[in-house]
C-alpha cells in the first residue's frame, strides 16, 4: 500500500524521479477523468504534488503532465540514474526509420482499436502510435500531433519518404498525424468518427475510399524527424497549462 504521507515526504525531499515498473495510465484530473496519455514500463517520471487519491506527475521523455492514481504509486521505483535524453544526428535517425516502420506495421497486425490517450499498446491514438513507433528505435518525440508537427522539419511533399510524418487538421490547428510508407500510402490510428477505429492504411491520392478521401481534404503537410526530443524541464504549471490550452489529438 502506498501512503500519501510517504509520497509527500518524497516530494518535499526532492526525491522525485521514479521509473514505471509497469504500464500506467495518466489522467487529466486528480479524479481519474479523461485518459490523456500512458507511461510504458521503464519510462521516467517526476512527482509534482499529491492529493488524497492521486499524484501529479510529469513524464520526463516528453514533459507531458498528468495524474496517476495513488494506488499506482506502488508501481514506481526510485530512479537509480536520472533520465538522459538520447542525442541523435539526423543521419542516425534516418538509419533507424526501418525499425520505426516495422514497429508500426506490427502494431497494425495485432487486434486493436483507437484509444484516446493510448501510447502503450495495443490500442493507440494517432500521436501515441507515432511516439511509440519512434521510441521503439530509441527516438523520442513530443506527445501530441500539434507538438509533433512543430517538432518535425517541414518537408516538400515531393521529398517525402517512408518514415516521414504526414499531418492533418484545419487551418487553425493540427489534429492528426500518420506515418508515411512507400509511395502515397500512410499508416495511422484513427477513430470511429472519420476513420477505421484502429490502425490502418490509407492513401493520399485515393479519392474513392471514403476514409482516405476524408483525410485527404484535411491534409496540412509533411515533416521529417531530424532530432530526438530533449526535455525542457518545464515546471508542472507551465506544462499543464500548455496541455490545457492546446487540446486534442483528435481522430
Amino acid at each position: 500500500m502506498v501512503l500519501l504521507a510517504d509520497i509527500k515526504a518524497a516530494i518535499a525531499a526532492s526525491e522525485c524521479e521514479y521509473v514505471c515498473q509497469r504500464d500506467l495510465d495518466l489522467y487529466k484530473t486528480s479524479a481519474g477523468e479523461s485518459l490523456v496519455t500512458q507511461a510504458a514500463a521503464g519510462r521516467h517520471l517526476r512527482l509534482l504534488k499529491a492529493e488524497a487519491n492521486a499524484i501529479a506527475v510529469r513524464l520526463l521523455e516528453d514533459d507531458y503532465p498528468g495524474w496517476i492514481t495513488l494506488a499506482d504509486g506502488s508501481r514506481l521505483r526510485p530512479a537509480e540514474q536520472p533520465y538522459q535524453a538520447p542525442v541523435l544526428s539526423s543521419a542516425a535517425i534516418q538509419a533507424r526509420l526501418s525499425q520505426v516502420v516495422a514497429f508500426a506495421e506490427a502494431a497494425m497486425n495485432q487486434p486493436n482499436v483507437y484509444l484516446w490517450g493510448g501510447t502503450a499498446g495495443p490500442n493507440y491514438d494517432c500521436s501515441g502510435l507515432m511516439q511509440a513507433a519512434f521510441a521503439s528505435a530509441g527516438i523520442r518525440l513530443p506527445r501530441d500531433a500539434y507538438q509533433q508537427a512543430a517538432f518535425a522539419q517541414p518537408l516538400d511533399p515531393a521529398a517525402r519518404q517512408a518514415g516521414d510524418l504526414v499531418f492533418f487538421g484545419s487551418a487553425e490547428r493540427i489534429t492528426h498525424v500518420a506515418l508515411m510508407l512507400d509511395g502515397d500510402r500512410y499508416l495511422h490510428s484513427s477513430g470511429k468518427a472519420q476513420g477505421r477505429n484502429g490502425i490502418g492504411l490509407d492513401t493520399i491520392s485515393n479519392a474513392i475510399d471514403p476514409v482516405s478521401r476524408t483525410y485527404r481534404a484535411q491534409l496540412r503537410g509533411f515533416g521529417r524527424i531530424v532530432q530526438s526530443y530533449q526535455s525542457t524541464g518545464d515546471d508542472f504549471q507551465a506544462v499543464y497549462n500548455q496541455a490545457e490550452r492546446a487540446t486534442l489529438r483528435m481522430q
